[in-house]
């Protein structure tokens, strides 16, 4: 038996869209980033897929993805966990920034640095590494067990928290992950066998 794990980015955020660093801020969906996610639940309901599970972030482009999601699968009666351990990187003092104005002010070396390393935090945030210990242990403890045991489970998160997430459950190494793209509003689809071990991916 398998489960089916369902990993989808929000759609793009109206700090998206100005080039900001946004971390825990909480901006609104933009036009496109409605249309990403309302087209996610698009392909999920022609692949024939109904999770019976829903996990979310305590942010807020995260809960309006999940809820386009749901009025296109038609779905009204459902519990949704709403959890910050599954909310994005923190970026510290650079959120808010635009990038450009944050290389133009630190560097863009050690803007690089912060943006792209493993376990190189900004001032006052999170790196990847601190994101995926405390993401990972929520994934281990409440979501992979519900998939394990058969169920389809749908996640609409963040880049850094999806990213720690598929680290895992691909056993990728932090500079494997690092190169990892994941688009906001594409789902991909984990299944997942009894032990936690993966049997396939697909990205719609």
């Amino acid at each position: 038996m398998t489960g089916t794990l369902i990993l989808v980015r929000h759609g793009e955020s109206e700090w998206n869209k100005l080039n900001l660093f946004t971390g825990w801020r909480n901006p609104a969906l933009t036009e496109k980033g409605i249309a990403e996610a309302r087209k996610t639940g698009e392909r999920l309901r022609a692949a024939g897929l109904t999770p019976s599970l829903f996990y979310t972030s305590g942010l807020r482009r995260a809960h309006q993805t999940l809820d386009l999601i749901l009025e296109e699968l038609e779905i009204v009666d459902c519990t949704i966990t709403r959890n910050h351990l599954l909310n994005e990187r923190d970026y510290g003092d650079l959120s808010g920034l635009n990038k450009d104005d944050a290389r133009a002010r630190w560097g863009e070396e050690q803007v690089l640095i912060w943006r792209r390393s493993y376990d190189v935090p900004p001032p006052g945030g999170e790196s990847l590494k601190d994101t995926a210990a405390r993401t990972l242990p929520y994934y281990h403890g409440e979501i992979e067990p519900k998939v394990a045991s058969g169920a389809v489970v749908l996640v609409a998160a963040h880049g850094n928290s999806l990213r720690s997430m598929v680290m895992a459950i691909e056993k990728l190494t932090p500079e494997q992950i690092l190169k990892r793209e994941i688009a906001t509003g594409e789902p991909t689809l984990y299944r997942i066998k009894t032990d936690g071990s993966l049997d396939s991916v697909v990205t719609l």
